[in-house]
Formats: C-alpha cells, sequence, structure tokens
C-alpha cells in the first residue's frame, strides 16, 4: 500500500527577505530551491559495520519507513547473533544504556525477514522468557524465545500477515538490534 508523496521545498526566511528589499534595490535575483529529497528518494544510511540480515536495497526500503527525526542518522549495530550469541538475556545486556528507535532485524533459515505495517502500536513485549511482537486475536505476529533460537509467528493486524515465516514454528539464523542515532 503506498501512501501519500510530499514533497518539501525550501522557503526564503524572511531575514532573506528583508536583505533583499533593503535600500530599496530591487534585484529580481531568482535561485532555484535546493532539491528536497523525496519521501520516495531512500537515504542510504550510515552503518558502523555490516549488516548479515540487511543488503543495502532493503535498507534503503527501511529508510523510507523511518519517522523523520532518525532520517539520515548513523545505524549502530548494537546486537547480532553472530558476535554476541544467541541469548536474549544478551540482548538485553547489549541494549542497555541506549535511548531512542531501535530497528530489530531478522531472518529465519527459510531466509525469511519480517515487516511491520504500522496498522497498531501493539508493537513490543518482552521479558527474561521470551519477546514478543505485534498481536491480534490473542496471538502474537512475532515470538522469539529466551535462547533466541526458535520464534513463531501468526496472523496479527500489527503485521496484517498470515504468518511472517514460511512456517509458524521456526529457527533463528541471525538477529540484529541496529540502534538509530
Amino acid at each position: 500500500m503506498k501512501g501519500l508523496r510530499w514533497r518539501y521545498t525550501r522557503l526564503p526566511s524572511q531575514v532573506e527577505d528583508a536583505l533583499s528589499g533593503e535600500e530599496g534595490e530591487e534585484k529580481e535575483e531568482e535561485t532555484a530551491p535546493a532539491p528536497a529529497r523525496a519521501p520516495e528518494d531512500p537515504v542510504e544510511p550510515q552503518l558502523a559495520e555490516a549488516s548479515q540480515v540487511l543488503g543495502a536495497s532493503e535498507m534503503r526500503q527501511i529508510s523510507l519507513h523511518l519517522p523523520p527525526r532518525v532520517a539520515g542518522h548513523s545505524w549502530s549495530l548494537a546486537f547480532c547473533t553472530s558476535r554476541d550469541g544467541f541469548s536474549l538475556r544478551s540482548l538485553y545486556r547489549q541494549m542497555e544504556g541506549h535511548s531512542g528507535p531501535v530497528l530489530l532485524v531478522l531472518r529465519d533459515q527459510d531466509g525469511q525477514v519480517f515487516k511491520w505495517t504500522g496498522n497498531n502500536s501493539f508493537f513490543l513485549k518482552g521479558d527474561l522468557d521470551s519477546l514478543m511482537m505485534g498481536c491480534g486475536s490473542g496471538r502474537f505476529g512475532l515470538w522469539l524465545d529466551g535462547d533466541l533460537y526458535h520464534g513463531g509467528s501468526h496472523p496479527c493486524a500489527t503485521f496484517n500477515n498470515e504468518v511472517l515465516a514460511r512456517q509458524e514454528q521456526f529457527c533463528i539464523k541471525e538477529l540484529e538490534a541496529w540502534v538509530l542515532s
């Protein structure tokens, strides 16, 4: 589903307007506004290190859906299973002290990468035994166990999905948590 497309143009400030009208000079100097980035033109995120889950085209696509306050910011890899191991406690420990938005991405053993629709705000619930994302009809759209090895997926409004993986139960191949700051 495509949203509305907006284009932004830079307007002259009041100071520029005042300067252009000083001393009765009638100066007709037209300058074209600087080309603004349209929402459909993704900004290449700056990564501190390479992702094992996302390719360059996937990162550009994700950047289209990021809030404006983090667009163009660098991505810092706070946690990844290939470096930090398969442990939810390790994920929590690595995330401690980080404030601001976090992008959590994973790829399962069948190569599936999960997507969010933005249809509701039932987004995240976690404890030491599991991490759950999305909700609908009493089931979680995405569930990860405490070892970050097994996961599950069920239909939910958050993801507007049937099952996010090829099967309701799956094994995680790689998981990354990126801090967007």
